[in-house]
């Protein structure tokens, strides 16, 4: 699929752009900016960004070859500022990650593919991943699971967001061995960062005219750290009584996911939680390879895939579905206010897959 994908779509991109080129006059605060407080980053002297690009592992680095071969036939006033981050290749050290860091810290912007966790324990139990999403507090991940015309499922028309806390949790990195065969994980659950994540839900169904958000949860077993989870997002519900505000058990919200979606507009998480459903959501339009994502901090952007997958078994093949990394880096246009490459990149996209000119 992506040798017909991205040929077509640079073609159709640079038919697009020549037909009507302009930038429009004004240059509103992007909904996703406002939704952190963010101001989006100005351009630079000669009206181009600068964007931080981590390719990854897997099939990321072809990913993003398809992004930037649709940039340049759109003449997109981006500027990429490329980074290689790997653990499985031996491209991963403090030093590599300081300087990702620093780009997007400068850039306040980025796509990312990608960067694969391996399961052997070497002596550090966080993955650069997650280096990365605490240093620049990236605690909002946001998943639309949007159906898109020319793919078959068996539910069409899906249309709802996933928003996913992914700071602490599960995720926390807190494992030891507290006797011979006896392991014990930390799952961090606060306060302050269940209303924190609760309070980007709802200002996020607020600001996109949403209706309902249901609180995803385990509070039944966990009932302290789950507990607490809940109790956090139903205190931020009662400051939004235009919002219809709902709770389920995350087992039972797999099964109503597969059975009826619809049921469902945005739901928020803690992260492990956010994860299972990411993937399971994404399966539901067609998999990894449709569904965008984004990961938020109250000053920093990064734009990357809503179900998260390597893919190494495909590399080199070009069998590689772009669509979820175009689709992101068009919703990355879209937050720097360039609205009309956002919308010929993703246009162009929905119409490739909606005449079928791809490769099954």
């Amino acid at each position: 699929m992506a040798a017909a994908l991205r040929g077509t779509l640079v073609t159709l991109v640079k038919g697009l752009g020549g037909a009507r080129m302009h930038q429009l006059a004004s240059r509103p605060l992007s909904v996703s900016a406002s939704l952190c407080g963010q101001e989006t980053p100005p351009p630079r002297a000669d009206g181009t960004f600068k964007v931080t690009m981590v390719p990854g592992d897997g099939v990321g680095p072809e990913l993003m070859t398809a992004v930037k071969d649709v940039f340049k036939a759109g003449d997109i006033p981006v500027e990429f500022e490329e980074f290689h981050l790997s653990e499985v290749q031996n491209m991963a050290n403090e030093e590599k990650l300081e300087q990702v860091l620093t780009s997007m810290r400068n850039n306040r912007v980025a796509i990312k593919g990608k960067i694969h966790t391996p399961m052997e324990y070497k002596g550090e139990l966080a993955s650069y991943e997650m280096k990365l999403r605490r240093k620049l507090d990236l605690f909002a991940n946001v998943v639309h699971v949007n159906s898109l015309k020319g793919y078959n499922t068996r539910h069409n028309n899906l249309d709802l967001v996933i928003i996913r806390e992914q700071t602490e949790g599960e995720y926390s990195s807190l494992e030891h061995e507290s006797a011979s065969g006896v392991i014990e994980c930390l799952k961090i659950i606060t306060r302050e960062k269940s209303r924190r994540i609760a309070k980007f839900a709802f200002d996020y169904a607020t600001k996109l005219g949403r209706n309902k958000v249901t609180a995803v949860h385990k509070a039944n077993i966990m009932k302290l750290g789950d507990g607490l989870f809940l109790q956090s997002c139903a205190e931020v519900a009662e400051l939004y009584p235009k919002i219809k505000y709902e709770n389920i058990i995350i087992d039972n919200c797999c099964m109503q996911l597969v059975q009826n979606p619809y049921q469902f507009d945005v739901l928020v998480m803690p992260n492990l939680y956010g994860n299972i459903i990411d993937n399971l959501a994404a399966g539901l339009v067609g998999g990894a390879g449709v569904v965008p994502g984004e990961s938020y901090s109250a000053e920093y952007v990064v734009f990357e895939t809503g179900a998260r997958h390597p893919f190494a078994q495909a590399v080199g093949r070009n069998i590689a579905n772009p669509t979820a990394m175009l689709l992101s880096a068009a919703n990355m246009l879209r937050h720097l206010n360039l609205v009309f490459h956002s919308q010929m990149v993703s246009e162009a996209v929905k119409r490739v897959i909606r005449q079928g000119k791809v490769n099954n």
